[in-house]
């Protein structure tokens, strides 16, 4: 596990560079709220928007996750895990007032930033 990237994968790199040539900019795999234990893979800090970009394996994408054949118990608890884990930012985050969004590994990236761009270009405009 200890080979698996937790930040800069191929669907991050990608989204970031859409977003920065559209002229965002944003914190990469920081933490939203200074206490939480957690990282998002990119924060728009003013704004309060997270965006993370979920691996369909370590996250339980129900549309690709498989399950390993091997150790089974483990893996569910492991994955599961995960899955409350993320739940519990999301709702953490909510309470906080941030928007928080999440996007499986085998999105499209162009779609992805568009989603991303309205969503922090609409959170901008309702700023004082």
């Amino acid at each position: 596990m200890l080979g698996n990237r937790s930040r800069d994968t191929s669907p991050e790199r990608a989204l970031r560079s859409l977003l920065h040539a559209r002229g965002l900019r944003y914190r990469v795999a920081a933490k939203p709220l200074p206490k939480m234990r957690r990282t998002a893979d990119l924060v728009f800090g003013p704004t309060k928007v997270a965006v993370f970009v979920d691996g369909c394996f370590w996250h339980g994408c129900p549309q690709h996750f498989v399950p390993p054949k091997t150790n089974p118990d483990y893996w569910r608890e492991k994955i599961g895990g995960n899955v409350r884990r993320d739940r519990e930012t999301d709702e953490r985050l909510a309470a906080e007032g941030w928007l928080v969004l999440r996007f499986w590994e085998h999105e499209n990236a162009g779609d992805c930033a568009s989603a991303v761009w309205d969503a922090v270009t609409s959170r901008r405009s309702r700023q004082p």
